[in-house]
């Protein structure tokens, strides 16, 4: 599934040829994927200028004139810019129709993606966009709002990780990533992390991201950005995919193991439950 740093490569690559164009209409192939009443969607969306391109989270935010529209791509979702004379591949079930006689097609091989036009005025009040947390970015990510929101629960820190209400735009990659570069146990119980332990997920989180922005993301399996954009990081990754392999820092063999259903990847010599 595409996290932070995937969808932060595609907004970059959107932008470039989005902003300042104007949308004419939209075809919906798989009405599914629109969670408004498509009709009112198809209605409202046409004729906007998509002004800005941004993120929230996993969601990309479509800025247009009177609207912001949502799109969030969950495990395969990707755009592509077609001519009106393209064949139109079986995996494309959303098709916008530029002022540039071109096309912006949302193709998406499971049908999991899903877009939500919303008024600008009403984005707040939007219940998808409240009910994300922190950007890992944000000033206001600290160890006391970690410590504040993980005291009551006992989950495991890996899930708490994904909780998007917490910190938004982890993934399943990259806090397996985060985890084993702040040595900590995908295990441990997030009400027994300490202060000192939250400032290195906190430090990693923002290392970790940045360095998969700048490589364009982690192209596992079928995903890639939009455009044919692959990302590199993969070159980066140090335990997520590498069951059996070395590990970076002591040499032993990474495990896999499942975090609540979620495939696990960590060293247990550097993230001892017992040292961390």
């Amino acid at each position: 599934m595409p996290e932070l740093p995937e969808v932060e490569t595609v907004r970059k690559t959107l932008e470039k040829k989005l902003v300042g164009r104007k949308i004419l209409s939209v075809e919906v192939i798989y009405p599914n994927i629109i969670e408004n009443d498509v009709k009112e969607f198809k209605k409202n969306i046409q004729n906007q200028t998509i002004k800005a391109m941004k993120r929230r989270g996993k969601w990309l935010m479509f800025e247009l004139d009177d609207y912001i529209l949502l799109s969030h791509l969950r495990m395969e979702g990707k755009y592509f810019f077609k001519t009106k004379d393209d064949d139109y591949s079986k995996h494309e079930h959303v098709i916008f129709k530029l002022d540039n006689n071109q096309e912006l097609r949302y193709n998406d091989t499971r049908k999991f993606g899903r877009m939500l036009l919303v008024k600008k005025e009403d984005l707040e009040k939007e219940k998808k966009y409240q009910e994300l947390g922190l950007e890992p970015f944000d000033l206001n990510l600290t160890p006391e709002y970690l410590k504040e929101k993980f005291s009551k629960i006992k989950l495991p820190i890996k899930t708490a990780l994904l909780d998007q209400s917490i910190i938004a735009g982890i993934g399943n990659i990259y806090a397996n990533e985060i985890l084993f570069k702040s040595k900590i146990n995908p295990f441990k119980k997030v009400s027994e992390c300490t202060i000192d332990e939250y400032k290195k997920i906190i430090d990693n989180t923002k290392t970790i991201l940045s360095e998969a922005i700048e490589n364009g993301g982690t192209t596992i399996k079928s995903y890639e950005s939009s455009e044919g954009v692959h990302g590199r990081f993969q070159q980066h990754l140090s335990v997520h995919g590498k069951e059996n392999e070395p590990c970076p820092i002591c040499q032993n063999l990474i495990q896999k193991e499942k975090v609540n259903g979620r495939g696990t990847y960590f060293c247990p010599i550097c993230q001892n439950v017992s040292n961390s």
